[in-house]
This record gives structure tokens, sequence and C-alpha cells, in this order.
């Protein structure tokens, strides 16, 4: 059993662009918040739901207290 928690799945308030989602992202999983930005728009040239998927972040992820 390991001590470390997993980091939550929050907005930051400050390091933000739009809404803090990559930023949380990114935080999340451990990484840059620029590569987890720059993945976002070069995923932006696929079709797909990126748009959306990022709306319904922005919605449901809670704001860092």
């Amino acid at each position: 059993m390991t001590d470390r928690q997993t980091p939550r799945l929050v907005r930051p308030k400050d390091d933000r662009m739009i809404a803090g989602v990559a930023a949380g992202l990114a935080d999340r999983f451990g990484m840059s918040h620029g590569v987890m930005r720059l993945l976002f728009v070069i995923s932006l040239i696929l079709p797909g739901p990126q748009v959306l998927i990022y709306i319904v972040l922005w919605i449901i992820m809670p704001e860092e207290s």
C-alpha cells in the first residue's frame, strides 16, 4: 500500500488559458500544462467531439478551492 494520493481532477485558479480544463487534466496526469494544451489544439484538426468534451469537462470539473 502507498501513501501517495492520486491528484484530484480540478480546474486550477491560476495558470488558466480559457477555463483551466487542460491545466487540470495536465496536473491530474502529471504532464506539462503546455504539452496538454498543444495536444488539445492538435486534436482539433481531427474529426470528433473535442470541443464538446472540453465544454462538458468545464461544467463537471470543480474549481480548485
